[in-house]
């Protein structure tokens, strides 16, 4: 059993690294295939996404790709927003939360392939 949390884990680095977001592969894949309850498989992304967002800030430091001019426009409203949705997430039914993630993943995945099909390939 040990096994498949690792195989998630893995699963959720290589998804995360390409840039899609590894909770995008992680929450289902623990909800669905190993029981874990929505909130318990939220609360292991977020916890997961620390590390990994810390090294991938680094190597964007140091290949100057970080533009700080304008960073407390983003952090502090993701910051509130982040502790305002969590406080509603934890009063929301698992079942209506699992309904939310997966039109949230149906819509995400329908405009990438909208724009997929409208962008210029031509490199």
């Amino acid at each position: 059993m040990v096994f498949l949390y690792i195989l998630v884990g893995i699963l959720g680095g290589i998804i995360g690294g390409l840039g899609m977001g590894g909770g995008t592969l992680t929450i289902p894949l623990l909800t669905m295939f190993l029981g874990v309850n929505q909130y318990s498989a939220q609360a292991v992304n977020l916890v997961s996404f620390i590390p990994m967002s810390t090294v991938a800030l680094l190597i964007h430091k140091k290949n100057n790709l970080v533009k700080t001019d304008k960073i407390a426009y983003i952090i502090v409203p993701a910051i509130v927003s982040s502790a305002v949705f969590g406080f509603i997430a934890s009063s929301v039914d698992t079942a209506v939360l699992k309904r939310a993630f997966g039109i949230f993943l149906a819509v995400l995945g329908i405009f990438m392939l909208i724009k997929s099909l409208f962008e210029d390939n031509t490199n």
